[in-house]
């Protein structure tokens, strides 16, 4: 499985899915999400709410409404919004999006920084764990993992790390 780091936007980048890190409750109100909904659309939230309560460790798929994405998937890092994140929280956040998509045949995949908006979590803390995650995953169908931010602190956090 191949991992690549790009400084930029998530809403821009090449692949299947993208994921949100989201809350427990569905709701895409501030960080990552706000901006998903912002460009995707009220329905993403909706979508997501309507599954909700999404337990972190598990991850859901909704469409990726006016975005180019053939879905999004949200991963909780926390249970409400804009509540403060753990790296344990963030771990299983990647763990669950990564097997979601696997199980779903989804070929590559996108994710920003898990926890490090409104989660408040160490950029360094969230680039190892991610990292690691990453790497310590089985893939059967997965075969790109596209890492992405705006922040450059992030995007340097993941490649110390890679």
């Amino acid at each position: 499985m191949h991992i690549q780091i790009i400084k930029g936007s998530l809403l821009e980048v090449d692949a299947d899915v993208i994921v949100n890190p989201a809350n427990s409750l569905g709701l895409m109100g501030g960080g990552v999400a706000g901006v998903i909904k912002r460009f995707g659309g009220k329905e993403i939230e909706k979508e997501a709410i309507r599954e909700a309560p999404i337990e972190i460790g598990n991850a859901i798929l909704t469409s990726a409404g006016n975005l180019k994405f053939k879905g999004v998937i949200h991963a909780p890092t926390m249970e409400e919004p804009a509540m403060a994140t753990t790296e344990e929280k963030v771990r299983k956040a990647v763990r669950a999006a990564l097997k979601l998509v696997d199980e779903l045949d989804f070929e590559s995949v996108a994710l920003p920084g898990m926890g490090t908006g409104v989660g408040r979590l160490p950029k360094d803390i969230s680039a190892r764990a991610m990292i690691e995650e990453i790497k310590a995953f089985s893939a059967k169908n997965l075969k790109k993992v596209i890492l992405v931010d705006l922040d450059e602190e992030m995007v340097k956090a993941w490649r110390e790390n890679l």
